[in-house]
């Protein structure tokens, strides 16, 4: 507790602190350091700001940025390093008065200092605490320099920091706006450093600030930033709990704030009353107090203003002084200050912190001169602080007396206040979502007025990025309630609001609006889209096809009709139960191959259409022609209304196609988009994921491992069990097994429980498919085969038949070749013909090769060298890899080894670049076996085209044969072949694509 400049009996504390701030500002000495070894003041470091692996957003400070900016990771001696400090202590103990000191000593040490508080009668309002944080740093930069200052930050966090209006569109997802806070905060503590930040009450914080700060805090250690905390810790609320568990200087917990002992007190007394103040008055000081600092020091204060002697005959008094300074006696006390001044009280009490003294006074009803005096009479009462200008905010002395003030208003006055405070707010331009928490506590009673400012605070802090606060005002709203043809409305907005975190109970609401009346048929047709939505990302496809299907029937409205079918036809895309998947593929056709793409609806058809085709494994031409179609009038990843999976199909159809360059684009534009809207949780783990699949597919499985294991981690941090786990964990355990990292994908299935039951939605790579490959490749062939037997019963008959987008008949001959060779030859010849069908070179090239692994004799040589005939002709960099050295091997084994050479050192070459080890580790065996040494690689194949290369490239698009490019060339035309097979790898296409690839390298159109 501070008195005159005095803490007393906080010198553990101010320890702690001195030593937080000497390591902050890079002042901390070895001696200092020794000697609080013991009080354990070490933080650790447990997380960091995930960032997309050799990109940075325009306008964004990345972590890497971040230590770039404050020095190499050897962390020299003297180098600033910050932390988490958390004190804990019941109500009254001074943990106020300590971080007064704390931003004393940290100003004093040249830091700059970000303040914020919690307060009790705000924990309802969104980013409160990030306010009060961040906005003083930002608000004063005129709107172009704060743009340049935050770059694309600016639109996901302005809104919620109160810097600018949230824009028309979809709002940021939490996780996208807790990122751009990160990048905020970070950007101030490297750019400002070295910085502290304190946050006094944190226990009354709202939810959204103290989620964003728990999460925010471990990161402290690698900045120049010291996080300074204060809380009640038997009033932490349930989404604060993060906070008991931090990492900080006292050793992972708090450092608890002790009451006061009897000697403490005493020096208390005596600073404040005069040394004439007697042992036996300072103990019982002491003892009514129980050493709590606040009551100490208001209890000597009363002792002085009544003008009471310390010493012993006065200290029965104490007892009744003591309970004048909280609950009962201090309401007693507050009344015999008169009515007006205790209206200015209660109304001071709702309004909570930052009291503005008009505000003040127009909720309590007075002119500013009787405002004026009650506050003056407050403040002489100890109950206030704060200057007498009407201009200056008042803040209550302590928080103890504010909720003693504010429970001591009786029930319907309080009520009634809040009420009228509602209106005041409005009245003063502070805009609904202000005016919210005061509507909140009103009794329901069919005001219109009531529901719309709610709607409209609902509606600015979704946009804002506070789904949560949102739903809690529209609740509140239908219990208003409003007007019935407003409810169908309002369930909307509330099902809207609860989309991405309670999608159970968006189906609730949604489904009670369809069943109220509805004059807008707009608005029924968008309940039902959103309905369909959420069944759909709840795993309930059936449901979600279904409630489109009946909606269908009853639209007379020609357009809305073709996109409730449009919606229709992507969920049963997804459906691994739908009932007659062929009939809906030739209804998909029929209607796909008369439209014209004139609008976004049109064009969500056509690229269906051309993902249907890929599944079906019609000719990859076809695909291609329909997913073109798609693109040709704009189809961004982040359309209003609107779900990003057509998107997502449509690239991935050039993909499976054998034009992955193109995919990639597309990926980058659809994560750009991601990124601008503020959506960094699945939206954007899909994003990674997916595109990891994409480097998968191209055989840099080095970078797809990155990407796959960033987009698990963002489906972490989404939450459990979601479908973009099965996406990433299938895709990791694929990219681990052609690694060779057998065991690690094993692990990796175990812990994220990858196997049966599988989704009910259709899922890439097929989960079913992958586990039956992984169970293969333990060893598990019996096991192995049934899996991959029944995924095959799942999707012959749904007729997904391409074994380019799902290999399990490849896979399956593989298992089924140890006790039925027979019938395993037949599985790939099937596959093979399949492939042939799609026409895709990486394909046919994948399905020779598992032919070749279960055939026999001289056969397997002739699939093998066909197999990488078509692969060289394919961006499939791993699969090249793996039939070369498949061939070398078997030519080895048949007596040809000079032939096998060639065929094994260009398989080592290709398997090294691709991260491919353990196939690297099978070509560097066969070598030996056949008494050769692998031969250095000559350099590392980069995206840049060799002159040769292009020119091999420019002469193919223009048609010519490769024995008249040999000619050009004057080489071989086996050395145009693998210049040809460099250029598709490096470009991403096979030949069919390479005209329109190989302009967009070159910046040129295709006739160029």
């Amino acid at each position: 507790m501070r008195s005159r400049r005095t803490l007393f009996e906080r010198e553990i504390e101010l320890a702690a602190v001195d030593e937080a701030l000497s390591e902050v500002t890079g002042l901390r000495t070895d001696t200092l350091g020794a000697g609080m070894d013991s009080l354990g003041l070490r933080a650790v470091v447990t997380g960091t700001l995930l960032d997309t692996p050799g990109r940075h957003r325009e306008g964004h400070l990345s972590h890497t940025d971040d230590t770039e900016l404050l020095g190499d990771d050897a962390e020299p001696p003297g180098r600033p390093r910050g932390g988490l400090l958390a004190f804990a202590g019941r109500a009254g103990i001074g943990k106020t008065s300590l971080l007064t000191e704390v931003r004393r000593r940290a100003a004093a040490k040249g830091c700059a200092v970000l303040s914020a508080r919690g307060g009790d009668q705000e924990q309802a309002v969104a980013f409160h605490v990030a306010r009060q944080l961040l906005q003083p740093q930002l608000a004063g930069l005129p709107e172009a320099e704060a743009r340049a200052t935050l770059g694309s930050w600016y639109a996901i966090v302005g809104p919620a920091l109160g810097l600018c209006a949230a824009a028309d569109g979809p709002p940021p997802d939490q996780q996208g706006l807790r990122d751009g806070l990160d990048w905020v905060l970070t950007h101030l503590a490297v750019r400002r450093a070295p910085m502290v930040l304190v946050l006094d009450d944190a226990h009354w914080a709202d939810p959204e600030s103290l989620q964003w700060l728990a999460a925010f805090a471990p990161r402290a250690e690698q900045l120049p930033l010291l996080i300074v905390v204060a809380y009640r810790p038997d009033e932490l609320p349930d989404h604060a709990e993060p906070f008991r568990s931090l990492p900080g200087r006292a050793g992972g917990r708090p450092l608890d704030l002790e009451p006061l002992s009897a000697v403490a007190v005493a020096r208390l007394v005596r600073e404040t009353l005069g040394t004439r103040a007697d042992d036996a008055f300072c103990r019982e000081c002491w003892a009514v107090t129980a050493g709590n600092p606040f009551e100490a020091v208001e209890l000597t204060a009363k002792v002085r203003d009544r003008g009471l002697a310390p010493t012993e005959p006065g200290a029965h008094l104490l007892r009744d002084l003591a309970a004048a300074v909280k609950g009962s006696g201090l309401v007693a006390r507050l009344e015999r200050l008169g009515t007006s001044t205790v209206r200015f009280a209660w109304a001071c009490a709702l309004l909570g912190t930052e009291i503005s003294p008009a505000l003040a006074a127009a909720v309590a009803g007075l002119g500013s001169e009787e405002a004026a005096d009650a506050a003056d009479a407050l403040r002489d009462a100890r109950i206030l602080t704060g200057a007498a200008s009407d201009a200056d905010i008042l803040e209550f002395v302590h928080p103890l007396i504010a909720t003693a003030v504010y429970r001591a208003i009786p029930g319907s006055v309080r009520v009634a206040l809040h009420g009228q405070a509602a209106w005041c707010v409005i009245d003063a331009g502070l805009g609904p979502a202000a005016a919210a928490r005061h509507l909140m506590e009103t009794h329901p009673d069919g005001d219109t007025w009531v529901v719309q400012q709610l709607r409209a605070a609902a509606r600015e802090t979704l946009r804002a990025g506070a789904p949560d606060a949102a739903r809690r005002h529209l609740a509140r709203a239908l219990r208003e309630p409003p007007p019935l043809g407003e409810r169908a409305a309002i369930l909307y907005e509330l099902g809207c609001a609860s989309l991405l975190t309670e999608p159970a109970t968006t189906v609730n609401h949604l489904r009670a609006a369809l069943e109220e009346p509805i004059a807008d048929p707009g608005l029924r047709h968008n309940i039902v889209y959103r309905l369909s939505q959420v069944l759909a990302h709840s795993d309930r496809l059936g449901e979600a096809s279904d409630t489109l299907a009946r909606a269908t029937r009853v639209t007379g409205d020609a357009r809305v009709r073709l996109r409730m079918q449009s919606e229709q036809f992507m969920w049963d895309a997804f459906r691994a139960d739908e009932p007659d998947s062929p009939a809906r593929s030739r209804r998909l056709a029929r209607l796909a191959d008369r439209l014209t793409g004139r609008d976004l609806t049109e064009r969500y058809v056509i690229g269906l259409r051309a993902w249907d085709a890929t599944l079906r494994g019609e000719p990859a031409h076809i695909a291609v022609q329909h997913a073109e179609r798609a693109l040709a009038g704009g189809f961004g990843w982040a359309e209003a209304d609107r779900g990003f999976e057509v998107p997502v199909l449509v690239a991935l159809t050039f993909m499976y196609a054998d034009r992955p360059g193109r995919t990639e684009e597309l990926f980058a534009a659809g994560i750009a988009d991601f990124e601008r809207q503020g959506w960094h949780g699945a939206h954007l783990s899909f994003g990674y994921t997916l595109l990891a699949y994409v480097r998968f597919r191209r055989g840099r499985l080095a970078e797809a491992e990155d990407f796959v294991r960033m987009g698990l981690r963002l489906a972490e941090r989404v939450g459990p069990g979601t479908p973009a786990h099965w996406y990433a964990v299938g895709i990791l355990i694929e990219v681990l097994l052609a690694r060779g990292r057998l065991a690690e994908a094993t692990q990796t299935a175990e812990d994220y429980a990858f196997g049966e039951p599988f989704p009910a939605a259709v899922v890439f790579p097929d989960a079913q498919t992958v586990h039956g490959e992984l169970l293969l490749a333990r060893g598990l062939t019996k096991d192995a085969v049934a899996e991959l037997a029944a995924a095959g019963r799942r999707l012959d008959p749904r007729g997904m038949r391409n074994p380019s987008w799902c290999p399990w008949q490849l896979h399956l001959a593989r298992a089924e070749s140890h006790e039925t060779p027979e019938r395993a030859v037949a599985t790939a010849l099937e596959a093979v013909s399949r492939a042939r069908l799609f026409g895709a070179p990486s394909a046919v090239g994948q399905a020779l090769r598992a032919a070749a692994d279960v055939s026999s004799g001289t056969a397997r040589v002739k699939l093998l060298e066909e197999s990488v005939d078509h692969l060289e002709r394919s961006p499939a960099a791993y699969e090249l890899a793996c039939a070369l050295v498949a061939l070398g091997t078997e030519l080895r084994r048949g007596g040809r080894a000079g032939e096998a050479a060639e065929h094994l050192h260009r398989g080592l070459d290709a398997a090294v670049r691709c991260g491919a080890d353990g196939l690297a580790e099978s070509a560097r065996d066969e070598l030996a076996a056949a008494g050769l040494r692998p031969r250095r690689l000559r350099s590392t194949e980069s995206d840049v085209l060799t002159a040769r290369e292009r020119t091999a490239a420019e002469l193919t698009v223009r048609g010519l044969a490769t024995a008249t490019i040999a000619e050009e060339l004057r080489t071989e035309e086996a050395a145009v072949v693998r210049l040809l097979s460099a250029v598709y790898r490096k470009v991403g296409t096979d030949r069919a694509g390479l005209g329109p690839a190989l302009a967009a390298v070159s910046g040129e159109s295709p006739g160029a």
